[in-house]
């Protein structure tokens, strides 16, 4: 039979590994053999014996996209959907449970390559951090290594183990421990001998891998912590930058939630954003800079930081501000005086969002005054001052103070509608 009754989820997805048919158990089997309609990726429908008569379809390429017109077209058939092991880890799951709904989506999971390495390796799973380097950029490690920290980079392919040997290298991580894990749960399987990044050896790996890193930090490199604060020798800067002691208060806050979204206008070096998406990698930001150069350093930090998801917006605020998606959290930290800034950063977020803007100059800080008069909120003054020599001598150099506003939007203040994310780098 291959049509599916009224009662049956519309799709069932089943996890297979490098072993293919003969790893599966019978649950998976039958499914398989009575489809309809198989869709999965070239490796996958290979795996699978002639017994499985189904149409077998291929992915297209943008798969997202694709996915309604596919399952559409479909309709009505039994359809089971091939995944490398499990489908709601970094796979094709997550995407059909958005798209079908509560219901209609059956998952049979296979173990997956991140199960499989903890077992090769010895690495207990909940002490082990997973990075997917799968359709993303490598840059994104840099926010994960930590002394260590033992990681799992999930690979796009044969280049990632060595993009993962110059990027440790890159950032101070060199003598870290690497081993390839190729083909898991297969025939093929293999673990390749442990090497450090700095004498990685670049032989050919297969491109069904997994990258396993001890980290260890090279001797005098910087070291980076988990939290805001980060030291300002960490940013490529041309002085608009907001120091490190005020980052961290600034930080404090806003306040930042897995899976929220900050617009930081008047972005400088966009510190701000950067350490607001450190803190969760489920956090975004958008950085909002009108100079493009300084729009080009904020890339470079992104990037060198671990965070290149970072949007970046070169343009004047308030008025490329209308078309960003809705913020959980504002921070302007530069431009206050700017005619309605205040006023568009206010009406764009969220009923019991959050905004902070700091200052250094009196005319701001009179504005600030005005809007903690009629919004309420925190008004305090952060004042920094470090170690100097005086003469032969010690005293103390006191920075510029900030006054620094912080305040929650009411609930049931609703803002404007907002427009789609714009792109990562978006030059109007």
């Amino acid at each position: 039979m291959t049509s599916a009754s009224p009662a049956a989820p519309a799709v069932t997805v089943v996890g297979i590994g490098a072993d293919g048919w003969d790893g599966l158990p019978g649950t998976s089997r039958a499914v398989l053999g009575e489809a309809g309609v198989l869709i999965g990726g070239r490796r996958q429908l290979a795996l699978l014996p002639p017994e499985c008569e189904g149409e077998r379809v291929t992915w297209p390429s943008p798969l997202r996209p694709a996915v309604p017109g596919l399952i559409a077209a479909h309709a009505g058939r039994r359809v089971a959907v091939l995944a490398s092991g499990d489908p709601f880890f970094y796979g094709i799951g997550k995407l059909l449970a958005e798209e079908l709904g509560p219901g209609r989506l059956r998952v049979l999971p296979h173990p997956s390559s991140v199960s499989y390495a903890c077992a090769r390796l010895g690495w207990p799973l909940e002490d082990t951090e997973v990075v997917t380097l799968v359709g993303r950029p490598a840059a994104r490690l840099a926010a994960v290594l930590h002394e260590g920290r033992r990681l799992l980079v999930l690979s796009e392919g044969t280049e990632t183990p060595g993009e993962v040997a110059g990027l440790l290298r890159e950032r101070g991580f060199g003598p870290s421990r690497m081993r390839v894990l190729e083909q898991l749960g297969g025939g093929g399987e293999r673990l390749t001998p442990p090497a450090a990044a700095d004498e990685w050896p670049g032989t050919p790996v297969d491109a069904l891998n997994i990258v396993a890193v001890e980290c260890r930090r090279s001797p005098g490199a910087r070291r980076l912590g988990a939290v805001p604060g980060l030291p300002d020798e960490a940013y490529e800067h041309d002085g608009q930058l907001t120091k490190r002691h005020v980052r961290a208060a600034t930080l404090c806050a806003l306040a930042p939630a897995p899976g929220e979204l900050l617009w930081d206008v008047g972005a400088g070096s966009g510190s701000v954003a950067v350490e607001w998406m450190r803190t969760h990698p489920s956090c975004r930001a958008v950085a909002v800079e009108r100079d493009p150069v300084r729009a080009e350093r904020i890339v470079r930090n992104a990037d060198r930081l671990g965070v290149p998801g970072l949007r970046v917006v070169t343009g004047a605020a308030p008025e490329n501000l209308a078309r960003l998606p809705t913020p959980d959290a504002v921070f302007i930290g530069g431009g206050l005086t700017a005619p309605g800034l205040l006023e568009a950063c206010w009406d764009g977020l969220r009923a019991g969002g959050r905004l902070v803007a700091n200052t250094v100059t009196l005319e701001s800080e009179a504005l600030l005054v005005q809007w903690h008069k009629q919004h309420g909120g925190d008004l305090v003054r952060l004042s920094v001052a470090h170690a100097a020599p005086v003469g032969g001598f010690t005293g103390w150099r006191q920075a510029m103070p900030v006054t620094q506003w912080a305040a929650e939007k009411p609930p049931g203040i609703a803002g404007p509608a907002r427009g789609p994310a714009p792109t990562r780098h978006d030059l109007p």
